[in-house]
Parts: structure tokens; sequence; C-alpha cells
């Protein structure tokens, strides 16, 4: 997949130094050319021979080598990066960028960088949270550095909070969009994600198991191909993706008006588990179980998000909605398609056991008017990339 792709992987001196070595491993095996760079501080944590041996590279470190700097060896390692990786990115080499300082190698490197540089962050909480640090991460932000991370976790000293190293899975994803062909940019996609909940009184809700994840990594896929992504999600258990404009909600009713108050859409995917119903008369005081030994909810209809963008007198070109079954789910999923009036409904199985709400993984099937296209159980960012590729093939 990245063939051709030359990586250049800046290593820091940080205790997830180590878990470097797995991202260098994941990349050779997408194919790229990985340039490592150490830090002299780096070497503490790991070795040269095993950053050598992962990447098939010679380990650049020195900013006086002989050998390399008659060649002008930094600039030449800057400009033939396609991408600059800073794993982990501690709060000294951030802060000495942001400055312009260039005390080393990897430090110089960046300064002649001309390609896109991403800060992959690890440290303590205490550091992460300090106005002084984020500051710099202000600063680097603004002077055109991405950021991965950092996670929310248990750090290596004990503490608990904002600093861990970001999964090398998410800086795996990262890099393969950033390489993305643009097929869809200019064209403006509608994603909504997560679930609903419907009130019932200050403090209690009906809703479902939906995590948001199949959205979010959806999300992920059209803005790496190019789109402009209003994301628009109810609650969700994962993190948001970095798209052009996200919009909170809890309820249906307002998902619903989120959704219609949007113009010039060119794609509408609705992936969101919205609830069906609401409460007809929800209480403004908790309800009290002395009170209700029998507690008796009506229940009323929410108005149908996908129906009527798909009737819109200016509808967007491409509507595309979701059928979470249980049962006949082929059959059931073709009658939503006609009902809604959408282009395609992707179809999956929801039974409890099989942990597609809630999991990492999904297996769906795409329904058209041409046919039924079944997919293999994939992770859900392969369905994203998939669900996008095909978007690009079409609109």
């Amino acid at each position: 997949m990245l063939s051709g792709k030359k990586v250049l992987v800046i290593i820091c001196g940080g205790i997830a130094a180590f878990k470097v070595l797995e991202l260098i491993r994941k990349l050779k095996n997408l194919n790229a050319d990985v340039i490592p760079v150490m830090t002299p501080s780096a070497k503490h944590f790991i070795t040269e021979m095993s950053v050598a041996c992962l990447s098939g590279s010679k380990v650049y470190s020195q900013l006086f080598d002989l050998t390399d700097e008659t060649e002008i060896g930094h600039i030449k390692l800057a400009q033939s990066a396609d991408i600059i990786l800073v794993a982990p990115a501690t709060a000294d080499f951030m802060a000495k960028v942001a400055a312009g300082i260039c005390s080393n190698l990897a430090e110089t490197v960046v300064a002649a960088a001309s390609c896109k540089v991403v800060m992959i962050p690890a440290m303590n909480v205490k550091m992460w949270d300090k106005k002084a640090n984020q500051r710099v991460v202000s600063t680097l932000k603004d002077d055109g550095f991405d950021f991965i991370g950092p996670s929310r976790g248990e750090m290596a000293c004990g503490d608990f909070g904002d600093g861990r190293f970001e999964e090398v899975e998410e800086i795996q994803n990262y890099v393969e969009q950033f390489f993305q062909p643009k097929k869809l940019e200019g064209k403006r996609v509608l994603v909504t994600s997560g679930s609903t909940l419907e009130i019932i009184d200050p403090v209690r809700f009906i809703s479902n198991r939906s995590s948001g994840r199949q959205g979010v990594d959806i999300a992920k896929a059209l803005n790496a191909y190019g789109a402009e992504v209003i994301f628009i999600s109810g609650p969700s258990s994962v993190k948001p993706p970095v798209v052009s404009e996200i919009i909170n909600v809890e309820t249906a009713d307002q998902m619903y008006e989120a959704v219609v108050a949007q113009k010039n859409i060119d794609v509408v995917i609705c992936v969101a588990a919205v609830g069906d119903w609401q409460i007809k008369d929800t209480s403004n005081n908790k309800l009290k179980k002395e009170m209700n030994k029998e507690l008796k909810l009506t229940l009323i209809q929410n108005r149908d998000i996908l129906k009527t963008v798909a009737n819109l007198k200016n509808r967007p070109s491409l509507v595309i909605g979701f059928a979470a079954e249980t049962q006949n789910v082929i059959e059931n999923a073709k009658k939503k398609r006609v009902q809604k009036n959408c282009d395609w409904i992707l179809a999956n199985d929801v039974s409890r056991g099989n942990d597609t709400m809630g999991g990492t993984f999904n297996k769906v099937s795409l329904i058209t008017s041409a046919g039924v296209e079944n997919w293999p159980k994939l992770p859900k960012s392969e369905v994203g990339f998939r669900l996008a590729q095909k978007i690009a093939e079409v609109i």
C-alpha cells in the first residue's frame, strides 16, 4: 500500500520509544521505506541495532557525521521524506522545534523539512497539561504540524490522564490515510454517528449499545479521500475524528434538526443508531421508585432522519443508510432501501453476541438498485475505506 513512500521516523528519548519498534515493523509491512533518525537520548531506551534491523536502513543520529555532512546530509534527509513522524515527541523536543532550535540532527531535519511533520507526544499527564507545554503545542499546530494523540490512560509512573503514546494502529491508520488519493476533494459529506438518548427524567434515559466506532472510521476514511466532512454525533465511546466540522447532539430530535439544517451536501451517510421512539411525557423531576412500583412509559415515534433526507426536494446526490438487523437481514434491508427512498443500504447483523455493536469488526452487505454485494468480516476502519472508495467511484 505504501510502496515507494518514504517515511522518516524521528525517535526521541522517552519510555514509549520501545513502541516505535512496532510502528516501524507495521510500516515496513505496508512496504514503506522507513528512514530512522534517533536523538542522543533515544539511545538510552532502545538500541540502534534494533531500529536498523526492523527498518532495514541505516540509523542516522549524528549531526556532525563527516561522511553524511560532506553531502549536506540533514538537508537530504529532510527533502527525501514524504512524511516525518516524531515518535515519541517529548516536551523538550517539541519546545526546541517551536523555538527554531537545531541542537541535534533530528531537530535540524525538522527545521529543514518541507513535507508534513507529525508529532506523536508521550509524557506524564502533568507535563502535558502544563501551560508552557500547551503553548508549545498551540504554536506547532499554528505552524502546520499535525498531532496524533496523546491518548488517555495509565502512565509508566502510575499516574492516569492524557499523555499516553497513541496506539500504533491509530498511527498506522493516519499514515495510510495521508497517502490516500484525494478522490473526493471538493465534495461535502455529512455523516451521522453514535447513539441517541431518549430522556425519561433528569437522570434516566433509553439508549442502545452503539459505540460510534463505525461512524468515526467512515468519517476518517472520507477525510483521507479529501472530502469536507460534517460529522454529527450522538453519545459515543470513541474519540471523534479530525474532520471539517463536528456537531455533538444527544437526542434523536436534536440530530434531526442538525441534519436538516445542513445545506449543499453531496453525500449523506446515516450511520448513527438513532432511537426509533422517544418518551411522550418526560418528567422534570427524578422519578422515585417508592412512588412507582410499576413504571409505564408511553413511547411515540421519532422523526425519520434517513427518509427525510432521501426525500428532500434538493436531496444529496447519494443518500446512504445502515440497516442494523437481527433476522432476515438482507430482505429487511432491501425493503428499507425502497421504503426510505435511499440509494444504498449497508446491512449488518447486530444480534447480541457477534460484537458488531461496540466491537472493532463489522460484516456488512452493500445493497443498491443493482443488487447485493457481500463484504467479508473486516475491521471497521477497512469498512470505512471500502465505502469511501465506492463513493469516489460514483460521485
